[in-house]
């Protein structure tokens, strides 16, 4: 079910699920809420699980301005304690992990254990940490629908296509662009003055060792700013991991979070 909360000046679309202590989920850059609906049943049986749609993405309506980092890290922290918590867990995914690393370190008390699955570093962007891999990246999004199948390779493995040959044609469905998608694209695009050092929550860093996005390389780049860190690479698997693998991806949460080995 849909709920709505005020964050700032938007209206923020989530959903809750399960019981326990908070788990936030956060979404990649060309998502919502939704690609967590695989992921958020299995996690619910631990956790409250609360998963959003961020400023121009999905349900959720904001004012038609561009936003920044820190305005869609606050979104997450206000969303939180207007659910009546101090802090919670939190999971980031790709863009989402830029959001997390954020939110984690300028809002330390709101972040208890840290998640980020197949993301990249701050302060720096994609294009200058992986030009090559970018600027493919972006000769498939102009070419689309007709470079759909080869976008979608980039996302999953072949190997995993070929069990779910529907995803090859997801990317054909993608919207031409708007105003929306353009401020989406910018916040995507933009960076925050943070140090990852600050960051005091106990993190793990997971990485699908097929993710074509973001190399395995970039994401584990992290563990040596960010003080309590380990790392988890999940075999076989993509840059959707949590559409390709979320039981695997659920597991690991589980642990970190509740300190199991």
């Amino acid at each position: 079910m849909t709920s709505f909360a005020l964050t700032g000046d938007a209206k923020t679309a989530y959903s809750v699920s399960g019981d326990g202590p908070p788990l936030l989920l956060i979404h990649g850059a060309e998502a919502s809420r939704h690609m967590f609906d695989a992921l958020a049943p299995l996690l619910a049986k631990r956790f409250t699980v609360i998963a959003y749609d961020q400023r121009d993405c999905g349900e959720t309506e904001s004012p038609p301005v561009a936003t920044t980092l820190a305005q869609l890290a606050l979104d997450a922290k206000t969303l939180v304690r207007s659910l009546g918590f101090v802090s919670a867990h939190v999971f980031g995914s790709s863009f989402g992990g830029r959001i997390a690393q954020v939110l984690a370190a300028s809002h330390g008390n709101a972040v208890d254990r840290l998640v980020l699955g197949s993301t990249w570093a701050l302060p720096c962007s994609l294009a200058e940490l992986d030009p090559e891999g970018s600027r493919r990246m972006a000769e498939l999004r102009a070419g689309l629908p007709e470079t759909s199948h080869a976008l979608a390779s980039m996302f999953f493995p072949e190997a995993y296509l070929a069990q779910k040959p529907a995803l090859r044609d997801f990317f054909s469905q993608v919207q031409p662009s708007s105003e929306r998608s353009v401020r989406r694209s910018q916040a995507v695009a933009g960076s925050a003055d943070i140090r990852l050092p600050d960051i005091a929550a106990k993190t793990l860093l997971i990485s699908g060792d097929s993710d074509r996005v973001v190399p395995t390389r970039l994401t584990f780049a992290i563990a040596t700013q960010i003080a309590d860190c380990r790392q988890l690479l999940l075999q076989g698997v993509g840059h959707g991991t949590s559409l390709q693998a979320p039981a695997e991806l659920a597991e690991a949460v589980i642990r970190v979070i509740e300190d199991t080995p």
